[in-house]
């Protein structure tokens, strides 16, 4: 019997990747990132913010990842050896989906308030973000200057894509669909 592969096979082999989860309904589409990222061959380890939480659970990453799912700064557990330190420097490539308007505005002005902005400032690892948000939300002027110095920076901004938004609208806002961002974070 043949076994099935995957068309991204090997495209991040061994690379080891940490996707933060954000805080937007496109937290649901961040499972499945995870589990075309390690058919891609990657380790991945995940962190979500707060705010993530409320959409998706710990679980079903920790199932789709193979290793425990951070969440706080404040895990006695972890931190006892300064895990956030650790992952920080753990991460080859960060990616973060769904990137929303919040978190990129946080990110943009080198906040540290809570578990995934602090990873991003502690690593030196290359950082992508995968925008979702309302379209009105990504159009604004605000959430533009803030992605232009995360461009700046060097950040990789993939996506959004334009089309049907969860609430019912339609627009660039649109989370970009795993697989095209396993294949962006691989052609970088």
């Amino acid at each position: 019997m043949t076994e099935s592969r995957s068309p991204l096979d090997g495209l991040l082999h061994g690379r080891r990747i940490l996707v933060c989860v954000g805080g937007g309904i496109a937290a649901y589409k961040a499972a499945e990132l995870v589990r075309r990222l390690r058919d891609a061959g990657g380790d991945v380890q995940v962190a979500m913010t707060e705010h993530a939480q409320h959409f998706v659970g710990t679980a079903t990453f920790q199932a789709v990842s193979g290793h425990p799912v951070r969440t706080s700064l404040w895990d006695a557990a972890a931190e006892a050896a300064m895990g956030h330190l650790e992952l920080a420097a753990w991460a080859e490539i960060v990616v973060i989906a769904p990137a929303t308007a919040d978190l990129i505005a946080r990110l943009a002005h080198g906040f540290a308030n809570d578990l995934v902005t602090t990873l991003v400032l502690a690593t030196e690892a290359r950082v992508a973000i995968a925008p979702a948000m309302n379209h009105r939300m990504w159009r604004h002027p605000a959430t533009q200057a803030n992605v232009a110095i995360l461009r700046e920076w060097g950040v990789q901004v993939i996506g959004p894509d334009d089309g049907p938004l969860a609430e019912g609208e339609s627009g660039p806002g649109r989370l970009r669909e795993p697989e095209a961002i396993v294949r962006a974070l691989a052609a970088a």
